[in-house]
């Protein structure tokens, strides 16, 4: 067996480069602004001294955005930051100082954002920004579904389930959870709208809420097909 060097255990490695994930969050770094979403949301963040000590709004910012970007459950989460420190130092976890956030905290998280209704306004926020600096939506959108997986043990403090996650089957596999339904920008590959629904929810019933009104093509796998009726149905809405 091939031993493993100092300096790769140390991370002082003779030869290396970024990969293209640490280049894009990167980009992301100085393209999403974070001070106006931490200012959004913090009014209705846990305080500390009411109870255990809550985990950095910064931190699960960023976590449910890395969700987002690299489709990633809730558990799938917990277990990126542990297994890759570029994902750690954008979240701005610190092993050092305090374990990563459990799955638990991350799933509480998404649910005080759909709680307040907060979802949407990050995603408006982000876009008005990224209008300000000259990034615009053009007149093509791709739309697509991915299930968000939760966990299905009712070994909690409630003995139950989430109710509002739901079990759908996808291939010859089953999964439990919620799906998050995206329509991103055919050119800037910006998502514009995003919204969520129970797992065993039909693609084609959220294609409505991902359109802007003004794209002259849709593209989507086959799940979307025969919604042609849908989509000149939204253009209507938006002429009048």
């Amino acid at each position: 067996m091939r031993q493993i060097t100092l300096a790769s255990q140390a991370g002082f490695e003779k030869y290396g480069r970024k990969s293209k994930r640490e280049q894009f969050l990167e980009t992301m770094e100085s393209v999403v602004p974070w001070t106006e979403l931490h200012a959004l949301i913090e009014p209705y963040y846990p305080k500390s001294g009411n109870g255990r000590e809550p985990v950095g709004l910064s931190i699960m910012l960023r976590i449910y955005f890395l969700q987002q970007w690299f489709h990633l459950s809730d558990p799938g989460a917990e277990d990126a930051l542990y297994e890759s420190p570029v994902l750690r130092r954008f979240a701005g976890v610190d092993l050092g100082r305090a374990a990563a956030p459990d799955e638990t905290t991350i799933l509480r998280f998404r649910h005080l954002l759909e709680q307040y209704e907060l979802g949407g306004k990050i995603l408006d926020t982000v876009n008005l920004y990224l209008d300000s600096k000259g990034i615009r939506i053009s007149t093509g959108t791709i739309v697509d579904a991915t299930i968000i997986a939760a966990p299905s043990s009712t070994k909690n403090a409630k003995r139950e389930r989430d109710p509002e996650m739901h079990q759908t089957r996808k291939g010859n596999q089953w999964h439990f959870g919620a799906k998050a339904h995206i329509g991103v920008d055919s050119k800037e590959g910006i998502v514009h709208s995003v919204c969520t629904s129970a797992a065993s929810v039909s693609d084609v019933h959220m294609l409505a809420d991902l359109l802007h009104g003004a794209e002259k093509k849709v593209w989507g796998d086959a799940g979307y097909q025969g919604q042609t009726e849908v989509i000149h149905a939204v253009h209507q809405r938006r002429r009048t």
